[in-house]
């Protein structure tokens, strides 16, 4: 099957829904194809499936990291919650070593953890939202569910599977649109 694999860091539930009420709120609406989310890769071969499937199911086996959102990033046009987590780091890490030579240059480039709630607006758009969630903004614990991997194909992503982290019931759900 054709389309590029995404990699997810799936977030719990309730801080999920958090995030998305405000990614409704503040992405264009014909835009936001997706619930908020947090990306590990952006576009793995769909022949790496299999080999794919199988360090997440392994990687899942731990208990969930922790992590949390230390603050707002600057997208120029969107503003996202930084998050931060030596956990999440470790495992992309390992999953980067593992499909060495399969990175798109996007994934290979590193990363920087973020839930974006607003993209693809005017910057005047954005400087009055990133001043209010400034203002407002406390660090805060963001719990993480399990690790899902998606397909890509000309639209919306869709979920192929999920691998909740162990200690985690695995029979949440995890809205995308």
């Amino acid at each position: 099957m054709s389309g590029a694999l995404i990699v997810t860091a799936d977030i719990d539930p309730r801080d999920l829904a958090w995030l998305d009420r405000l990614r409704r709120a503040h992405y264009p609406p014909n835009r936001n194809l997706l619930a908020a989310h947090l990306t590990i890769f952006h576009a793995l071969p769909p022949s790496a499936e299999a080999e794919a499937r199988r360090a997440l199911a392994r990687l899942a086996s731990e208990p969930p990291p922790r992590a949390s959102i230390e603050g707002l990033l600057d997208l120029g046009t969107g503003v996202a919650f930084r998050v931060m987590s030596s956990g999440l780091d470790r495992i992309r890490r390992e999953l980067a070593e593992n499909f060495h030579g399969l990175l798109s240059a996007q994934d290979a480039g590193g990363w920087r953890p973020h839930v974006t709630i607003q993209n693809k607006v005017p910057p005047k758009e954005v400087r009055p939202l990133l001043a209010q969630l400034r203002h407002d903004f406390r660090p805060r614990p963001l719990a993480i569910a399990g690790l899902g991997l998606y397909r890509y194909h000309d639209g919306p992503q869709k979920k192929i599977a999920s691998y909740a982290f162990r200690g985690v019931s695995s029979s949440l759900q995890y809205p995308h649109n």
